[in-house]
């Protein structure tokens, strides 16, 4: 039991290093290409209505988003619950 407090501290030091390298390496390709290229939020998302969004489209119209007294969403068939009703 003495050498596991002992591997332990040597496995957080091996990912603390890995960690810190990685970040430096991020760093200096930063430096020389440029902060990563963000887009403008406010933009509006292109949809392509291609032929898989129809089916995705179809595929979704059969469920229904309910949402419980804990605020928990999830979805329901819609034939489900007409035989509930």
């Amino acid at each position: 039991m003495d050498s596991f407090p002992r591997i332990v501290g040597k496995g957080v030091e091996t990912v603390a290093h890995v960690v810190n390298r990685f970040m430096g390496l991020t760093d200096r390709l930063r430096f020389f290409f440029g902060p990563a290229a963000r887009l403008d939020p406010d933009t509006p998302v292109v949809h392509r209505h291609d032929a898989f969004e129809q089916a995705s489209e179809e595929e979704l119209s059969h469920f229904v988003v309910e949402t419980d007294a804990a605020g928990h969403h999830y979805a329901v068939r819609r034939e489900d619950l007409e035989k509930q009703g």
